[in-house]
């Protein structure tokens, strides 16, 4: 019996010829589907507007103080400093009025007041630089930074000899305790800019609160000598910038503190050292084994005494203005005093008008009483007289 085939051929056809029933547009340009246009899908539009809403300006400083001007989005910032987005929004407007030093696998992350910046073992990444409250910091960065190597530049296999060499002598170092003794006890590029930042932070805290002493201890006085209502409105603005002033010292104190607390936390800022022991594992495998055990990532004595010595500096700044809250404090119970003193007088001298008058109303109705009874005795007189002069 003859089998008989069905064949799809035709059916596939026609699905093949089929037209579609949205209308074909030819590709539109990066600014139409950034606008969204009809033949661009609406989510790669949206998404095109975050990116180009989202670049933010941005301030390279390298190792020797060079600066550049670039404009970079987040996801730009992320792929150059292999930080998480998360840590993005602590230098955002949300997280403005807090403290926080991150140490992450190649960036330290800072945000002490108004400095913003993202810190590797190369450059620093300095957000808003043009404010007017951090161009003085830039200024101090390109003073106190260059980290200048007296060695000149090298490209090409030039380049790459001078880091095996610079390598092999690191490894040599690391491997001679007498040897590594010798090493210059110069900072790491890193820890650099830290020192910077968490001086000028505390510089001008420290500014800040003595020119509020200045002002704060002549109107004390002032008040504590004539109460008035000018001497007491500026003692009320005083006392809320200090509370102010109390918080924001605080903030970077226990910053400073809760590091202080963690040596993980700490051994996590090694940048340098991070990316030293990562190259030798690469240039000598079996060498950085031995190397990096015998090595103690635990030793954070050096930033240690860096973090000591500004906690220090914050503390005492602590320490001024809890003595000025402590001096407004005693003013305002030397005036609270002053004014019982007065109220009591004033008491004293109601109770003694009272007290007149009190007298001068028994007096009256004394007065009052004897006037009764002498007109009263003098009515019956002229009584009696007229009735024995009509009988």
């Amino acid at each position: 019996m003859r089998k008989v085939t069905f064949s799809s051929r035709r059916h596939v056809s026609r699905r093949r010829h089929r037209k579609p029933t949205w209308p074909l547009q030819s590709p539109a340009s990066p600014q139409q589907s950034i606008n969204g246009s009809p033949g661009e899908r609406p989510e790669n539009g949206l998404k095109a507007k975050k990116m180009a809403g989202a670049a933010r300006l941005w301030m390279r400083v390298d190792q020797e103080g060079q600066t550049e001007m670039v404009e970079w989005d987040k996801y730009t910032i992320i792929l150059h400093a292999s930080i998480p987005a998360r840590d993005l929004r602590i230098l955002g407007p949300v997280y403005s009025h807090s403290s926080n030093i991150l140490g992450r696998e190649r960036a330290i992350v800072v945000n002490l007041e108004f400095i913003k910046a993202i810190i590797t073992a190369e450059e620093v990444l300095l957000l808003e630089p043009l404010r007017q409250e951090v161009i003085p910091f830039v200024e101090q960065l390109r003073q106190q930074l260059p980290y200048k190597t007296t060695q000149p530049k090298l490209h090409g296999t030039a380049y790459e000899k001078e880091i095996e060499m610079q390598v092999s002598n690191e490894i040599q170092w690391l491997s001679s305790p007498q040897l590594a003794e010798d090493l210059p006890d110069e900072l790491p590029f890193e820890f650099q800019v830290l020192e910077i930042a968490l001086e000028f932070v505390s510089t001008l805290l420290d500014s800040n609160v003595a020119e509020l002493e200045s002002d704060a201890y002549p109107v004390l006085d002032e008040l504590a000598k004539n109460v008035s209502t000018n001497n007491l409105d500026f003692v009320r603005s005083l006392k809320s910038n200090l509370t102010r002033l109390l918080a924001r010292v605080q903030k970077v104190r226990d910053e400073i503190e809760h590091l202080l607390d963690g040596n993980e936390d700490m051994s996590q800022l090694y940048l340098t050292r991070k990316g030293l022991q990562n190259h030798q594992f690469e240039a000598h495998s079996t060498k950085s084994e031995s190397l990096v055990t015998k090595h103690d990532d635990n030793d954070v004595e050096e930033l240690e005494m860096l973090l000591e010595a500004y906690f220090m500096q914050l503390d005492a700044t602590r320490n001024k203005i809890l003595s000025v809250r402590e001096y407004i404090d005693d003013t305002e119970d030397y005036v609270n005093i002053q004014l019982d003193n007065q109220r009591n007088e004033l008491i004293q001298l109601q109770l003694t008008l009272t007290i007149a008058s009190f007298a001068m109303g028994i007096e009256n109705y004394v007065a009052d009483i004897s006037y009764v009874n002498l007109i009263g005795q003098w009515y019956e007189e002229r009584t009696g007289i007229n009735m024995a002069y009509e009988g």
